[in-house]
């Protein structure tokens, strides 16, 4: 058994079970790929995948517990990595932070800006993703810190720290009539056509929501993945923008206005990583300059708690498959 057998069986799950795109990925032959898996398998005595004549359709039973010790076995082999350039090469490396345009745009430019002046040698990657496909990149290894209000706190793989709470606020053109108004209530809102967040983009649960409690129709006539594409059509009167407090510049926004409002509620922007997963020094320090009431000794403790899981329990589970009954 190797490694190589190892990332061979995750990322043929990983491809959905497409030997030619795992093969791809791991820059081999598909006929390689094949091998390790046929030696692995000759050598714990049991098939690990449910085949229908040449193609793998997917996971036994015993494939299935023997995943998520693969998991785990890849992500110490990485963990040891790091460990090891966190003394060698301590201000050096490259850290990947999945986000939301919203946070990449209006929220983290101070925080990116302050983190380069600290590491000016740390390569930093911001990936712009939707909120579920953040989570899935850190549970595939794909990114170190998430950033995102959706999809981050529901995943029990992931540790997630508070970062800021928000509201929605409300944009409008320049003298529209909403902007005479002391107070805007959802009844108000509902006259006019609305341009906001996709469905499971920047608190769009929350807008609908208000909306279905207080049993009013809202007129969304569109909605976009991010606030400057919403605020172009807001522009051009085509309706009003409820966006993100936050993705409003008075600078560049001057032909708008902001209405503050909380008739939808309170969101909050989390922080995640995956269980597990051994940041280097810099990503604590990049998380720490995002809530500076975190210290890295406490984000340690609270991003990656002690193992529960019982190694012993581990070894009887795969045991039981793979070794004869006595």
């Amino acid at each position: 058994m190797n490694f190589q057998q190892l990332r061979i069986i995750r990322e043929t799950v990983r491809q959905n079970f497409n030997l030619t795109e795992a093969s791809a990925a791991l820059y081999t032959s598909q006929s390689g790929v094949s091998k390790h898996i046929k030696d692995l398998e000759d050598e714990l005595g049991v098939q690990l995948f449910v085949r229908k004549g040449k193609r793998l359709l997917g996971l036994t039973e015993p494939g299935q517990s023997l995943l998520s010790i693969v998991e785990r076995m890849l992500v110490d082999a990485d963990n040891i990595k790091r460990l090891a350039d966190d003394f060698n090469k301590v201000d050096e490396g490259t850290l990947t932070i999945a986000t939301t345009h919203t946070q990449a745009r209006y929220v983290l430019p101070p925080i990116v800006n302050q983190f380069k002046k600290l590491f000016p040698k740390v390569h930093l990657v911001l990936q712009q993703a939707s909120p579920v496909e953040i989570a899935e990149m850190l549970l595939q290894g794909e990114a170190d810190i998430g950033i995102a209000t959706e999809s981050l706190t529901t995943e029990e793989n992931l540790a997630s720290v508070p970062y800021y709470e928000w509201h929605h606020s409300i944009i409008t053109p320049k003298d529209h009539p909403l902007t005479k108004l002391d107070k805007i209530s959802l009844d108000v809102l509902a006259e006019y056509p609305l341009i906001t967040y996709h469905g499971g983009f920047t608190g769009r649960s929350k807008i609908d929501k208000a909306f279905e409690d207080a049993h009013i129709h809202a007129d969304i006539v569109m909605s976009a993945l991010d606030a400057d594409v919403i605020k172009t059509y807001v522009e051009l009167n085509m309706g009003v923008g409820i966006v993100n407090d936050v993705a409003y510049d008075t600078d560049k926004d001057y032909r708008l206005e902001q209405l503050k409002t909380d008739v939808f509620g309170v969101n909050t922007t989390w922080i995640a990583v995956r269980k597990g997963h051994l940041l280097r020094g810099y990503g604590y320090e990049f998380i720490s300059l995002c809530s500076p009431k975190q210290t890295s000794k406490n984000l340690k403790k609270w991003l990656i708690p002690k193992n529960k899981s019982n190694k012993m329990n581990d070894f009887t589970t795969i045991s039981h498959l793979f070794l004869p009954k006595i």
